[in-house]
């Protein structure tokens, strides 16, 4: 049994407006993708990571990359994150018995302990499951004219975070066929073939960089992690 880290990053970032997708934004002193490879390649029980971009990608190769056997690319990235995931899965051939960790581009700042916690946790897992933290805000729906419909209860609630982890079989068959968008990520494509993944407790500071204001917060992590000043 192996365990592969699979990083879709076939993606434009188009919400950030920052001319280049965001994955190759400068963060710390280099894009924010090698943080976000770096996270994974601590974890020694990882076998591979994976790299999934698109093929018309002309940003990966100028620049340097962490040397280590572990890290392969493809460029078989498709048009939405679950055609990136299925594409790479078709590639890697992996043993249907194989964990395989999803794990967003944009998440730079995985803590090493959740990243242990997710694994630990879901090793003998017979479904698999994701990190995710229980949702703490107040919940409001909106109506078109962005005002509030509702006060939706949070009691149960969670925001669902990566790594994802599920067998590549598992994974392979929920990805097949036509995606709709309803298939926003692995879990829900698991959860559409009757099966319930487990939630594990994932961090706060493992953060999704998606608007621009979201830079600054994940040079503030790094830098607290560093103890030092941030860049």
């Amino acid at each position: 049994m192996s365990r592969i880290a699979l990083v879709p990053a076939a993606g434009g970032g188009s919400r950030m407006g920052a001319g280049r997708p965001k994955q190759y934004l400068e963060l710390a002193g280099r894009p924010l993708l090698a943080h976000t490879l770096a996270r994974l390649l601590a974890e020694p029980r990882l076998d591979r990571i994976v790299l999934v971009l698109a093929a018309d990608d002309g940003w990966f190769d100028t620049f340097a990359w962490p040397e280590d056997r572990r890290l392969a690319v493809l460029r078989v990235g498709g048009p939405s994150r679950a055609e990136s995931v299925r594409n790479g899965l078709a590639v890697l051939a992996a043993d249907a018995g194989d964990w395989v960790l999803v794990h967003d581009a944009a998440r730079c700042c995985l803590p090493a302990a959740a990243l242990a916690r997710l694994i630990d946790t879901l090793d003998d897992d017979e479904v698999g499951g994701l990190l995710a933290v229980p949702v703490a805000d107040t919940l409001k729906r909106a109506d078109g004219g962005l005002r509030v419909a509702a006060t939706v209860a949070r009691d149960g609630l969670w925001q669902a975070q990566t790594p994802q982890m599920f067998r590549a079989g598992l994974l392979a068959r929920a990805l097949g066929g036509e995606l709709d968008a309803g298939v926003t990520d692995e879990a829900s494509a698991v959860e559409r073939l009757g099966l319930s993944p487990r939630l594990v407790e994932g961090d706060t500071m493992n953060l999704k960089v998606t608007w621009p204001h979201d830079l600054p917060l994940a040079r503030a992590i790094l830098a607290a992690e560093r103890g030092g000043r941030v860049e």
